[in-house]
């Protein structure tokens, strides 16, 4: 595996400074996918600028969750699936939905389950979603926008998910204790 360097505030490249700045600012730490991402400037400004526009989107924080933590599960994401976790539960996420979104499983909200399937065939399908899909997400009480809302949030899930594979970026220590293997893996 190609190594990446976990950059910090000293080695990382100058355009990346005040947005590791930032990072530090929201998140009183550096994470280690930022420190991951700041090798490339653009990179790491366009995951934080995505990230930003994801939380002012049409979806709730409790939705933006579903969608967050779908991707993270199907795209097997070492990384992502721990620290959403970890903010899902600051968020005061219902801990049912946290382990059904972790498990891969069917959440007992139908229209979060609506959600959490939508997602799922965006991804799983690269986008091309057939009308009656699309229906059955409108007609579960989301909107045109929502659409787009979600096509947002995967957006940003693979630029993160995506770095976190190609750098087998490490676990930050606040997000270990919620460790998660895929469901084939920890059963092998």
């Amino acid at each position: 595996m190609t190594d990446f360097t976990l950059h910090t505030q000293d080695s990382a490249p100058q355009d990346s400074k005040p947005l590791l700045d930032g990072s530090l600012k929201a998140f009183g730490m550096i994470p280690n996918l930022h420190a991951v991402m700041a090798e490339s400037p653009q990179h790491l400004e366009a995951y934080q600028k995505l990230h930003e526009l994801f939380q002012q989107s049409s979806l709730t924080p409790v939705e933006q969750t579903v969608v967050w933590m779908t991707i993270n599960v199907e795209h097997a994401c070492h990384y992502c699936v721990p620290a959403h976790t970890a903010i899902a539960h600051m968020q005061k996420v219902d801990s049912d939905i946290i382990e059904a979104l972790r498990n891969a499983a069917p959440i007992a909200d139908a229209k979060l389950e609506a959600l959490r399937q939508f997602t799922l065939k965006v991804v799983r399908q690269r986008g091309v979603v057939s009308d009656a899909d699309v229906e059955a997400f409108l007609a579960a009480g989301y909107t045109k926008r929502h659409v787009l809302d979600v096509i947002l949030g995967v957006a940003q899930k693979v630029m993160s998910n995506y770095v976190n594979h190609l750098a087998d970026t490490p676990v930050d220590a606040p997000f270990q204790k919620f460790d998660w293997k895929p469901a084939a893996t920890a059963a092998a």
